[in-house]
């Protein structure tokens, strides 16, 4: 890979592609965020850079330390590259938060800012901002920042199992296809991170909610990153927050498209939209495919709440996996949070308690399959007629394709 510091700063475009901190192998999880309770001290006033900068709980570290902790910046340290720079994997203390030899101590994502551009600063700033004060399971912990002469970067903790974008997209020996139960607890834990920024404390909108920046640590808990474009939500009765249109193509809400009107709907409608693409295995926007199939959202309205054209949508590679009543309910989940309507979409609160509870419906189906399947070995072949809710690994596939119908010709 090339050097990534001549890349151009992408942000400054009103829709932009962010950057993921995806592992390459090595290296041990450094989270102890799901160990902390959540917490946040975000003013709802404009804060000066010096006041940022000064309040926050990071570290502030120096260049070279950095450079050191990186093998100064080498292109086999990369592991995300983005419109503002490039992410690099660094190892540090964990005492005294200095470089360590690669293998040891802490590991770390050094994101480093390209030396150019107004908006890559915001951003910059933004996210220590955000992340400098508020700590919850499924947000990425941000350990520090370096702010010295030019050079802009902030330090994360390592993700070693890297975004949810590699695992649902990438063909790979190394990205296996994630499991139907590990995609509940992914939407899931997501679903927790922004219900936790719009929760009335905290009052934060993401913008920028798509599958590059849920990253997820060792047991695959997702962790919400990227907070450049995050905004604080509306405030003295106000109904929205009136911005310049940003984010990715595809995941940005139609109202705040045609509008520059956000609110936490905005969040939910992206949530509805990356749903989707985990039930799928599709990208919401691929010009790979047939014309009629290229934008996943209108091609995939018609079959969501049908229970014979739902197997349509749903991913090939976990086919057996989920019951034909849990793939109906997720892509109810789904289909709500995509309503055009803003006030039409649940919050993000009824989100996760749906995602809750289709995750203990799965897992009683999984249990009952399994029972079943013991059942079926002690007491020999016999032939049964199979429930709607069996699930899991049995033989044959569970649900078979329909024979196809006028709408699939």
């Amino acid at each position: 890979m090339g050097s990534c510091l001549s890349s151009q700063i992408i942000a400054e475009s009103p829709l932009h592609k962010g950057v993921n901190f995806f592992n390459r192998g090595d290296g041990n999880d450094s989270s102890d965020a799901s160990s902390r309770a959540s917490s946040l001290s975000v003013p709802q006033t404009p804060r000066t850079e010096g006041e940022i900068l000064q309040s926050s709980n990071l570290k502030s570290f120096a260049f070279n330390d950095l450079k050191t902790a990186t093998r100064n910046f080498r292109p086999d340290s990369v592991l995300g590259e983005g419109g503002f720079g490039c992410v690099f994997k660094g190892w540090i203390d964990e005492q005294t938060f200095t470089a360590a030899r690669p293998g040891t101590g802490l590991v770390i994502a050094v994101k480093r800012l390209n030396q150019e551009g107004l908006q890559g600063h915001k951003e910059w700033l933004a996210e220590i901002n955000y992340l400098g004060q508020l700590y919850h399971p499924n947000l990425v912990k941000l350990i520090g920042f370096c702010f010295e002469d030019e050079h802009r970067l902030l330090v994360y903790e390592f993700m070693p199992r890297g975004s949810l974008e590699h695992h649902l997209f990438r063909r790979s020996s190394y990205h296996h296809p994630l499991a139907w139960k590990l995609r509940i607890k992914v939407a899931l834990g997501a679903a927790k991170g922004l219900a936790f920024l719009h929760d009335d404390q905290a009052k934060v909108i993401y913008r920028d909610f798509k599958t590059s920046n849920i990253l997820l640590d060792a047991n695959f808990d997702a962790k919400l990153s990227d907070f450049g474009l995050a905004k604080d939500g509306p405030t003295g009765g106000r109904s929205h927050v009136s911005t310049r249109i940003m984010g990715t193509y595809g995941y940005a809400a139609p109202e705040y498209m045609a509008t520059g009107h956000l609110t936490a709907k905005s969040d939910v409608y992206s949530f509805g939209v990356v749903l989707l693409e985990m039930l799928s295995g599709r990208r919401v926007v691929d010009k790979n495919r047939p014309s009629g199939e290229q934008n996943l959202i209108e091609w995939a309205k018609p079959y969501l709440s049908s229970k014979r054209k739902i197997f349509h949508v749903m991913d090939a590679r976990i086919r057996g996996q989920y019951s034909l009543s849990g793939a109906l309910k997720a892509a109810t989940i789904a289909v709500k949070c995509l309503s055009l309507e803003a006030k039409s979409r649940p919050n993000m609160k009824e989100v996760v308690r749906a995602l809750e509870q289709l995750q203990d419906s799965e897992a009683r189906a999984i249990t009952e399959a399994q029972q079943n399947a013991n059942r079926n070995t002690h007491a020999g072949p016999k032939y049964r007629r199979r429930s709607t809710t069996d699930i899991s690994d049995v033989k044959p596939t569970i649900y078979t394709r329909p024979s196809l119908s006028p709408v699939h010709t």
